[in-house]
């Protein structure tokens, strides 16, 4: 409860209306003990008419009197003549004497501080004004245990009275507390709380509806900072992905203009008949790199363009590819295999379905390349009833365990100086075709990975 608000509110209530009590119930003491005294004395004083009326009274009578009056001694002054009216034996001597007359809010206060401290039976003097003006001065003396004990009674029901009244009162103000104060609080900290664990949706931002002043300006200066924040998060995360395309997009030039460049190179220099042969690849290369830097005009978003789907002949894509490797690969020990049904056709992009190729045979080229220096790099190719089935397997070294763990995510290459987009490049367009490409295998006698392509059509969030 001390951890809570609400639980705090409650124990500092009760106790500020017990100080409150205490501050009532001193005065209040102090005042009760003055009605008690002046009740005494006006008891004196009707004791000592029935005197004045018949100034012989009987013994029995005057005792009678002053117990009725629970006085010991009665003294009235008359006409500035002073006069003991009714008296009786009692036992010890005065130990105070207290006049009325003259006595401050805070002479009574300490008078009645000190009866209630004094234990014991004491007997004082009290002088006071006759009521009426029946005398000039009437004066009695008394005990003062029985005015001590009536005091005692009377504080124990005030104090009852107070704590009845702390537990009533702390008790509205706490519900009042938890509700009007601590509920609002309480869904001010839900709405952070639910922003917090997804600051990029609109929909969290809080709406203020409190009817307290100062929580309806904390919640629309929360309102404020959400949006802004939300807006900051959102360009932010479009920064991020205009940098993410602009990175792939890059990446596949890079590659392409490469594959063109080499076939730019043969041409300046041989003269043999397969120029005619290298010149239509020359002109697609270049052609794939010209619709790559047209993808630039829309990379507002972070994902692949829809690939424009056609029924593709799948030895050729896969022969473009292998034809641009084996050039890339230069003097190295490296042979490519085809194994392709004839006549294979599936429903794919042709542009997106070379990139996703180009991408696996170029990391396993690359991998051979800076492992043993020779192997074979195989693309195989099957069909089902439901999904084509491609495979590309080399005999390289195998992915070291950094890369497994964060296979086809951007920027976590290899560690043999790639840029790490590659297998992430090709993983959203099979993707975007409905398809999946996942690691079949890898070690120390190489890596296959295959390509699933759904001959259904099939949504993008179902392949996910």
């Amino acid at each position: 409860m001390l951890t809570t608000l609400s639980g705090r509110f409650l124990i500092l209530t009760t106790l500020f209306v017990m100080l409150a009590e205490v501050l009532i119930f001193v005065p209040s003491v102090a005042r009760f003990r003055e009605d008690y005294l002046m009740s005494r004395l006006e008891r004196a004083q009707i004791a000592s008419l029935a005197l004045l009326a018949d100034e012989i009274i009987d013994p029995a009578l005057e005792v009678e009197l002053l117990e009725n009056a629970e006085v010991y001694n009665v003294v009235l002054a008359r006409d500035e003549v002073r006069n003991l009216m009714l008296s009786s034996d009692f036992e010890g001597t005065i130990a105070a004497t207290y006049d009325l007359r003259e006595s401050t809010s805070l002479d009574l206060i300490a008078e009645a501080m000190v009866t209630l401290v004094r234990p014991g039976n004491q007997v004082i003097r009290v002088i006071g004004d006759p009521v009426r003006e029946a005398g000039d001065v009437i004066e009695i003396t008394m005990p003062t245990a029985p005015m001590r004990r009536a005091m005692i009674d009377y504080g124990i029901r005030i104090l009852f009275l107070s704590a009845i009244i702390s537990i009533v009162a702390a008790s509205l103000l706490f519900f009042a507390v938890r509700h009007f104060l601590v509920a609002p609080i309480r869904g001010l900290v839900d709405a952070i709380a639910s922003y917090a664990s997804a600051p990029e949706d609109a929909r969290r931002v809080i709406e203020p509806a409190a009817s307290v002043a100062e929580l309806r300006e904390a919640e629309v200066a929360l309102q404020t900072m959400q949006t802004q924040l939300t807006g900051a998060l959102r360009q932010k995360d479009r920064l991020a992905q205009l940098g993410s395309a602009v990175a792939k997009i890059s990446h596949d030039l890079r590659n392409v203009l490469t594959t063109a460049q080499l076939f730019a190179d043969r041409l300046e220099t041989s003269t043999d008949p397969a120029v005619a042969r290298m010149t239509p690849k020359l002109l697609g290369s270049i052609r794939r790199a010209v619709n790559i830097c047209e993808g630039t005009l829309a990379f507002g978003k972070a994902e692949e363009p829809p690939p424009s789907l056609s029924h593709v002949s799948l030895a050729t894509v896969i022969h473009d590819v292998i034809d641009g490797e084996r050039l890339a690969a230069g003097d190295l020990d490296i042979s490519f295999a085809e194994d392709v049904p004839a006549g294979m056709s599936i429903r794919a992009d042709p542009e997106q379905l070379y990139r996703v190729l180009g991408n696996l045979v170029r990391n396993a080229r690359q991998a051979i390349a800076a492992g043993p220096g020779q192997g074979e790099i195989a693309i195989r190719a099957v069909e089902t009833a439901e999904d084509w089935r491609i495979t590309v397997s080399d005999t390289g070294p195998g992915l070291p365990p950094r890369a497994r763990e964060h296979l086809f995510q951007p920027f976590h290459s290899s560690g043999r100086g790639g840029t790490g987009l590659g297998l992430t490049i090709a993983s959203d367009l099979v993707r975007g075709h409905g398809g999946r490409l996942r690691l079949v295998e890898t070690g120390k006698s190489g890596t296959v990975f295959e390509i699933v392509l759904p001959k259904a059509l099939v949504r993008l969030d179902a392949a996910e």
